[in-house]
């Protein structure tokens, strides 16, 4: 594992759980961060604060209430002080199923977590990183956001508009200390594949030159290089992570 400089920071990791924020955690502690991990699932985030040890924090929040998330900037700053970093991994893919066959109330649902609560999440912390002239926000967003993945409609739409947003929020903070981007992995095998079909994780895994899925590892190192102070000069930027997959 290469060192990588975190020292002193402090991230707060939504979805960070489970999967690939709690891979992401798991980085940011080997470098010297302190985290906070934002997530739904009660039982999952007591266990995993514990395995992480006493760098983390846990905090129950529904990203996809906006007043949850206000109750949780406030209650995570009154305990740590500073958000240096914020990284939006929560997230939920939805049925596998043609757009015809969508249920409404499912296409919501996915919008309000995927890229709704992302918007809430920033719009909340970027008023501290701002007041302190620094910031880091990384936000996943995935390979199926730039190519539409079939029978993955609203999935593939919400992870193209947090492109879009971190293009947007990027260069609207580009004059300041805060720096925003995203990675956009191809399939990583975590506990969201247990949310798809058999067939579309064939697909998936079809696509992929590399013939493998990517490791949460893989990507929590891309992410944990972002939130550095080295990087400096990219913002608004997309980072691939897709085993070749994507080459443009």
């Amino acid at each position: 594992m290469n060192q990588l400089d975190l020292a002193g920071r402090h991230a707060v990791i939504t979805g960070g759980a489970t999967g690939l924020g709690y891979a992401i955690a798991k980085r940011f502690l080997a470098s010297g961060a302190s985290v906070t991990l934002w997530d739904l699932n009660r039982d999952l985030l007591a266990s995993a604060a514990a395995e992480l040890g006493p760098g983390a924090r846990a905090l129950h929040v529904d990203v996809a209430e906006h007043s949850e998330v206000v109750r949780a900037v406030q209650q995570t700053l009154a305990q740590v002080s500073v958000i240096d970093v914020l990284v939006n991994c929560a997230g939920i893919t939805g049925p596998n199923v043609k757009v015809w066959d969508y249920p409404p109330e499912l296409w919501q649902q996915v919008m309000q977590v995927n890229i709704t609560g992302l918007f809430y999440c920033c719009r909340e912390v970027l008023p501290h990183m701002r007041s302190r002239n620094y910031g880091r926000v990384v936000n996943i967003a995935s390979v199926a956001g730039k190519e539409g993945n079939p029978n993955a409609s609203a999935y593939s739409a919400s992870k193209a508009a947090v492109i879009a947003l971190t293009k947007s929020l990027g260069k609207e903070l580009a004059d300041t200390g805060v720096r925003v981007n995203c990675v956009t992995p191809a399939a990583v095998k975590t506990a969201i594949f247990e949310q798809m079909t058999p067939e579309h994780i064939a697909f998936m895994l079809s696509k992929i030159p590399m013939g493998r899925f990517g490791m949460p590892e893989e990507i929590a190192a891309m992410v944990a290089w972002l939130c550095t102070e080295e990087c400096s000069f990219s913002t608004g930027a997309v980072f691939d992570l897709s085993g070749g997959r994507s080459t443009y």
